[in-house]
């Protein structure tokens, strides 16, 4: 008969791998996504197993198989390891002794069953032997058959386990779920919530990324916000009803503007959502581009004309003219600007054709006064359209100059 999982073991790398690390007393099987994706029937990512074997164990089993060995989380009793170019995570089976809410002590163990309680949601929890035997002492395959996203045990423990699990609920209901989230864990989630503060910006920042290229983020986090986890983290209230139009229409937008839609309405949320996450200067400065080209189509009625949109794309570049008109068009009263969108991608960004040493070579002025000859010729230029014909530009620059240092009587 065949399974689901026919495939997977198959894999020459996979079955390599179980090979190497099975027998001698020990068991390894394949854990977590992979078992849980492909009951799922969705593309694999990652593959992970776990391991009743020491990190020494499988460390010298690997060399004796001639796999790369890559020490990354050996701290954590995980062995990275290289077949046919393929990144593989061997943990061994551990158990947690202590935990604060965002870091674990743990010590190794044997137990397949043991190792899986200690888990964050019953989906992730199954296992896969080298037989093909699904294992499950926690209810995974129910859930995951009735698409239901599902704390292990007491949800209260989980998450004061690890206070990001209350973020993770969010990522992978909005992922693997289906209907009304698991009403036990919301309601830990509220009593927990204080904990996410204790949390390093940093990693909110990722978990709320990941969040936002989940396939149902934006009934997620209508839910979030009845919660009240918006304002908690990031000082802002969610419009997840915008981002399911910017989704709707534009579903080539990636977390960091979907991350915009979510929170972004004017330049200052953007500023908050720098200091709150710990963006990084560039992911900042795109939101912020964006934020201040909304503000600027909010004035466009009843839709931007070229020279406004000209204007966009000198002042936030195409990307930001861009962002700003999707994050415009997901607005509740705003409708679909195709042929904005057009302009904008066929068009070039404006670059201003005169500089300092223009100024210079044209007048006897130096210093500041250049920058003001240029700061009015730019406004000039601006209002007349972005001309490039040579005669109009000199005579712009040539009325800025008169402006600045006017011709003696």
């Amino acid at each position: 008969m065949s399974s689901p999982f026919d495939a997977l073991l198959a894999d020459p790398a996979v079955a390599q791998l179980m090979a190497c690390l099975n027998g001698g007393g020990e068991e390894t099987r394949i854990i977590g996504g992979a078992v849980r994706n492909i009951l799922l029937d969705i593309p694999l990512s990652d593959i992970d197993l776990a391991t009743t074997a020491l990190p020494e164990e499988v460390m010298a089993r690997a060399r004796h198989a001639a796999f790369k060995i890559v020490p990354v989380g050996l701290q954590h009793g995980t062995v990275s390891l290289v077949i046919s170019g393929r990144l593989f995570e061997v943990t061994t089976l551990r158990e947690d002794i202590e935990t604060d809410g965002r870091h674990a002590k743990v010590l190794f163990g044997r137990d397949f069953a043991a190792d899986a309680a200690r888990r964050d949601f019953t989906i992730n929890a199954l296992s896969l032997d080298q037989s093909g035997k699904l294992h499950d002492t926690l209810g995974g395959l129910a859930d995951i058959k009735a698409r239901r996203v599902r704390f292990i045990g007491d949800p209260d423990q989980r998450i004061r386990e690890d206070y990001l699990r209350s973020l993770r609920f969010f990522r992978f209901h909005a992922s693997y779920g289906r209907g009304v989230p698991d009403k036990a864990a919301l309601a830990a989630i509220l009593r927990q919530r204080v904990g996410l503060l204790s949390l390093s910006h940093e990693r909110v920042r990722a978990e709320l990324l990941r969040l936002m290229q989940a396939p149902d983020v934006a009934a997620t986090l209508e839910v979030m916000a009845d919660m009240g986890l918006g304002q908690l983290l990031v000082g802002g209230i969610e419009q997840p009803r915008r981002l399911a139009s910017m989704l709707a229409q534009a579903p080539w937008s990636d977390a960091l503007l979907s991350l915009g839609a979510a929170f972004v309405m004017v330049p200052e949320d953007a500023a908050r959502l720098h200091e709150r996450l710990r963006l990084s200067n560039r992911e900042a400065e795109r939101l912020a581009r964006a934020a201040r080209a909304l503000v600027r189509l909010k004035s466009c009625h009843p839709a931007a004309t070229h020279d406004e949109l000209r204007r966009l794309m000198f002042e936030f570049g195409q990307n930001g003219a861009l962002d700003g008109l999707t994050l415009w068009e997901a607005e509740a009263h705003q409708t679909p600007q195709p042929a904005a969108r057009q302009f904008l991608l066929q068009t070039t960004v404006p670059v201003l054709p005169v500089s300092g040493a223009d100024v210079i070579s044209r007048s006897r002025l130096r210093g500041p006064a250049v920058g003001q000859v240029l700061k009015g010729f730019q406004a000039a230029w601006i209002r007349a359209g972005f001309p490039r014909e040579p005669a109009a530009i000199a005579s712009l620059l040539e009325q800025a100059i008169n402006r600045a240092n006017p011709p003696s009587p």
